[in-house]
């Protein structure tokens, strides 16, 4: 079957996209995170913006007053109207809403970054959500022509069903307990996130969010200030050597002083077939050393993000450090992420300038960085075919070990609430060090060059996104200049 055709089936599929019907803020809109950033600079929420998704109850019932924000720059009241609308409309109840989403592509993207769109070739979902006051159900079925499989696999570009995105939720009290595919963003970066990303494919998992982001009321808390807690288990049903392996992660976010966010996450691998399924030891035990080694693939992070302003033009510098296998002080090896951005008022909106660096190449230990391990941040000796990883793709950074990227990112919003970005990524994907099974994209290291442009614009049936992409080269064993064009269509029927 050729790329055309698969595309014409799915578009057959898909007529339309995903209502927006949900409790939370899904990863993937950067005008909405740039949005939720500048409105918790200017302290009308709580500055707890790298947790994605994230509920919106904590974005509404601090923005509804307009008064709390009259005089606040323009642009600031032009970002609290756009969430205002958008919370009003994800949250309404009772009644079913309808749609469906459209993606396709000539080449997939190299680098997923926040605003990552489809997933392979081609991709069409109808999608249905139904909400009440405590209830919440978000169904997303279609197909897609995965080409983010690694390469080499059996499972590559063939058309397969996809239910990502979809689940039900249930609040109780102040938490809302999930069951489905549900797509996770951990972390202050734009481009790259270490640990838990949009990268691979979401899996089938249940978890509990808190829905709220207000302070403990003890006053031997009141320290920590707001803060936001997620825990979730999931199963990796993917071909995999150890086959049925498990999943758990966890998230504590807090803001304990005025533009600081500090965020700490663990995650593992455990079980699977070959493997012992000791939970207590997997979970609980916190021992990892020669005497007492982990059964589990782990991974612990943290990562800082200060927000200020630099005369009146926001900002926000953050860092993110991930510690495969132990604690980040010994026994272990740290991936790093830096960043910063900047926002620059045009008019009554702003423009985005984000610069950012990461590296998986692994340092022993937190800042031992003349002594490196390679081949190690995705792959753990108990699982050294499989690693972190879903579908051949890494749960964290896009280029998976032992690769570094450099980002720079410029976005403005219009007058007409039409996005415009230009991104350049410098990628060096694997070393000559990296055992051949340990970054699965490319069998030799390559540096590639990317430009991107793109612009995401509401229109009458829903909205519409345009992509154009030029790299000089590509993932090995392709070689030379690669043009792409991707166009990724939101519908709603009612």
């Amino acid at each position: 079957m050729t790329p055309c055709r698969r595309l014409m089936i799915l578009a057959a599929m898909a007529c339309a996209t995903p209502a927006l019907a949900e409790p939370w803020a899904t990863p993937g809109d950067t005008r909405l995170r740039s949005d939720m950033a500048l409105v918790a600079n200017a302290g009308l929420i709580d500055n707890l913006t790298t947790q994605w998704p994230i509920p919106w109850d904590g974005v509404l019932g601090r923005l509804q007053d307009e008064a709390a924000y009259a005089d606040q720059p323009d642009y600031v009241r032009q970002a609290a109207h756009r969430l205002v609308l958008q919370a009003q409309q994800a949250t309404g109840t009772g009644e079913l809403q309808l749609g469906a989403t459209l993606d396709g592509t000539n080449r997939s993207a190299t680098v997923r970054g926040f605003d990552a769109l489809g997933r392979g070739r081609g991709s069409g979902q109808l999608t249905g959500d139904w909400n009440t006051d405590h209830t919440y159900v978000h169904v997303e079925a279609g197909a897609l022509v995965d080409d983010l499989e690694a390469p080499g696999s059996v499972n590559r570009n063939k058309p397969r069903i996809a239910p990502d995105g979809s689940y039900i939720a249930q609040r109780i009290g102040g938490t809302l307990l999930y069951a489905g595919y549900v797509p996770h963003w951990w972390g202050p970066g734009w481009a790259s996130a270490l640990t838990l990303s949009t990268n691979a494919r979401p899996f089938p998992q249940v978890g509990l969010t808190r829905m709220s982001s207000s302070p403990f009321a003890s006053r031997w808390l009141r320290w920590i200030g707001p803060w936001r807690f997620e825990i979730g288990a999931g199963l990796l049903d993917d071909r995999r050597v150890a086959y049925h392996s498990g999943w758990d992660g966890l998230r504590f976010t807090f803001n304990p002083a005025k533009g600081l966010e500090i965020g700490f996450a663990r995650t593992q691998i455990l079980c699977g077939r070959g493997h012992p399924c000791d939970l207590f030891k997997a979970v609980i035990d916190p021992r990892n050393n020669d005497a007492h080694p982990s059964i589990s693939s782990s991974q612990a992070e943290f990562d800082v993000r200060w927000t200020s302003h630099i005369g009146d033009h926001p900002f926000e510098l953050y860092t993110q450090i991930m510690n495969e296998d132990s604690s980040p002080i010994r026994h272990s090896f740290s991936s790093h992420l830096v960043g910063a951005t900047i926002w620059l008022p045009v008019g009554r909106n702003t423009a985005r300038f984000t610069g950012e660096y990461t590296s998986s190449i692994s340092t022993l230990d937190i800042f031992s960085f003349n002594t490196v391990g390679y081949g190690i941040s995705y792959t753990d000796g108990k699982y050294p075919i499989d690693g972190t990883r879903y579908r051949g793709r890494a749960l964290g950074y896009s280029l998976d070990s032992d690769s570094r990227l450099a980002t720079l990112q410029a976005s403005m919003v219009d007058n007409a609430n039409r996005n415009w970005t230009l991104t350049y990524h410098r990628a060096w994907v694997s070393t000559p060090f990296t055992p051949p099974t340990n970054n699965p994209l490319t069998p030799t290291p390559v540096t590639i060059d990317i430009g991107e442009a793109r612009v995401a614009m509401p229109v009458a049936w829903g909205d519409l996104t345009l992509v154009g992409r030029v790299q000089d080269d590509q993932l090995r064993p392709k070689r030379g200049f690669a043009p792409g064009f991707e166009v990724s269509t939101t519908v709603r029927f009612r």
